[in-house]
């Protein structure tokens, strides 16, 4: 639990920045730490002419980033936007405040699987605000592959050396760990998670980089560095098809990891009419469709997809069919065992 307690005093700690902080805070802007595309022009510029709001946007590339930015900007920022795995840690550290769903128009039109998830909820409060879901797909240069890759053993293949990427993420033990068999990938037993560290080590030979950012992997691509990775699925695949390099995108039969990313308050955040005007427009058409056709993503109100999606993107991100979600590994949260899974990431890379 030393995580968990460090982030805890920590939180303490930012509550005094964040008292003194926020008389410096203009009343119209709203500071949010989140994931590149989560605020495209293309969608928060009609929503700060509309609403006088202006929203400043700093980006993460893991969800390892959000406690140590948050603890490093002290008052800074009013949203976050982690995964599934990581909001509890973040709502139990005492980061973050309940959200006022009724002031949200379109809540009630969320999945009702999405609303009603532990991670999101917290001793009868609400926290998070279901946004984009998805898969942690693999993705390869079509015309690098006579035969198309379909396990995770091809990221092992020494053929590939040199052209092999993985994201610099814990989630890369996931990857390895179903590879070797791993029953739980959330709960490796310590022989599992020696396996999987063993497995990541002797695939480190081959890896000509491991991305952090999606415009990371994407220059790699585009460069012909790598030619086979996992992916953000829609997302940088989408990224290179605008710049005419074809890749293809693939689950393996040992399966992918799936995600759900929800909007959470940061606790005194100092501009809360702003924040809540965003979270609006975020779960409405123009954010869902906004981060569907900026990400590639599937979104978490289907009722405001159909509105403004074509039929065919609307199946295409299996919004009419939440079975998909099934086919994936959705993450967890791996409450004091997170520190376990760190610690062995950061080892491989240490190798």
């Amino acid at each position: 639990m030393r995580i968990l307690q460090t982030l805890k005093s920590s939180a303490c700690a930012m509550a005094i920045i964040c008292a003194s902080a926020s008389l410096a805070f203009a009343a119209n802007e709203i500071n949010i730490l989140t994931w590149e595309g989560y605020a495209d022009q293309s969608f928060v510029k009609p929503f700060e002419d509309a609403s006088g709001c202006k929203v400043n946007a700093t980006y993460v590339g893991s969800n390892d980033d959000f406690a140590p930015k948050l603890i490093a900007g002290g008052g800074v920022y009013d949203l976050i936007s982690p995964s599934i795995d990581s909001t509890t840690t973040l709502i139990e550290a005492a980061f973050l405040q309940p959200v006022d769903t009724s002031k949200l128009a379109e809540y009630n039109n969320l999945y009702e699987q999405f609303r009603t998830n532990a991670a999101f909820n917290h001793e009868g409060e609400v926290y998070g605000i279901p946004f984009a879901w998805g898969a942690i797909a693999f993705m390869y240069l079509t015309d690098k592959f006579e035969t198309p890759p379909t396990s995770l053993a091809d990221l092992w293949d020494e053929k590939y050396a040199g052209k092999i990427s993985l994201w610099d993420d814990k989630s890369a033990l996931y990857v390895a760990a179903r590879l070797i068999g791993a029953k739980d990938i959330y709960n490796l037993t310590d022989e599992e998670m020696a396996a999987t560290k063993a497995k990541l080590i002797e695939q480190k030979p081959l890896i000509r980089k491991y991305w952090a950012t999606a415009g990371e992997l994407v220059d790699l691509y585009a460069s012909g560095e790598v030619w086979i990775s996992n992916t953000w699925a829609g997302y940088q695949s989408g990224l290179l098809k605008e710049k005419g390099i074809n890749v293809t995108e693939f689950l393996p039969k040992e399966k992918a990891e799936g995600w759900i990313d929800s909007f959470l308050i940061v606790k005194d955040s100092p501009n809360l009419e702003c924040t809540y005007k965003f979270l609006n427009m975020l779960i409405a058409e123009e954010g869902q469709c906004g981060v569907a056709n900026v990400n590639g993503y599937s979104v978490a109100n289907p009722v405001a997809a159909k509105k403004c999606m074509t039929p065919e993107q609307f199946k295409a991100l299996h919004q009419d069919d939440l079975a998909y979600l099934d086919e994936l590994v959705l993450w967890k949260n791996l409450g004091a065992d997170i520190e376990r899974y760190t610690n062995t990431w950061n080892a491989v890379k240490a190798q």
